[in-house]
């Protein structure tokens, strides 16, 4: 069993860099991820790159109430377990991966 299997992820900034390179880490690991960014097409081209186990949600997470409802993936109804950012949110700092 990987990792993470069976996990959940939220990946702020997804879409490029250190928040690709970690959501594709944690897909290969076994974790079902969301990735966050604000550039639509960027973002949909990442989702097409991780290919599996992957769902874009596009919003600015700077701003409060960025996500109307909390991601679920398909496969299951569990919320995200992680969290990893490449910026920070409010009083959170950067570069950080939590449990949720």
């Amino acid at each position: 069993m990987s990792k993470l299997e069976g996990k959940i992820a939220l990946i702020a900034g997804g879409n490029s860099g250190i928040g690709l390179a970690t959501a594709k880490h944690f897909v290969d690991e076994g974790a079902y991820v969301f990735i966050n960014g604000r550039r639509e097409v960027e973002l949909l081209s990442a989702a097409k790159d991780i290919d599996k186990n992957v769902k874009a949600l596009k919003g600015d997470v700077r701003i409060a109430g960025w996500l109307s409802q909390e991601p679920r993936s398909s496969r299951t109804t569990s919320h995200p377990r992680l969290l990893q950012q490449n910026r920070p949110i409010g009083d959170i700092p950067c570069l950080r991966i939590m449990p949720l």
